[in-house]
């Protein structure tokens, strides 16, 4: 009479035990350090002119001071060289300066 074969045990798979997966961020969490990128910045402003007395807008070193345009910087996106009424100088995009009416 022939022996009887064994039946083969395999241990078990290493991947039996492991834990699901852990839950990714939440999708509704903003990064604080995230970049908002203004897409209309391309097109710039029109209507500026050098010698015009301009309002630096937005954000920024010299936020909020009047200055004067001193000349003009071409590139992909529109900027202006100009001069605070401190005398100091800064390339600002077109799209952040806001003309200042003339007085008299």
């Amino acid at each position: 009479m022939p022996a009887r074969k064994r039946k083969v045990n395999y241990p078990p798979a290493r991947t039996a035990t492991k834990q699901p997966p852990a839950p990714g961020p939440d999708p509704a969490y903003v990064r604080q350090s995230l970049v908002a990128i203004d897409l209309t910045a391309g097109s710039g402003r029109g209507g500026l002119a050098i010698g015009d007395r301009v309002r630096i807008i937005g954000t920024g070193l010299y936020a909020g001071e009047a200055a004067v345009i001193e000349k003009f910087a071409s590139g992909v996106i529109p900027a202006a060289l100009v001069r605070t009424e401190a005398g100091r100088t800064r390339q600002v995009r077109t799209i952040d300066l806001e003309p200042i009416a003339r007085e008299g």
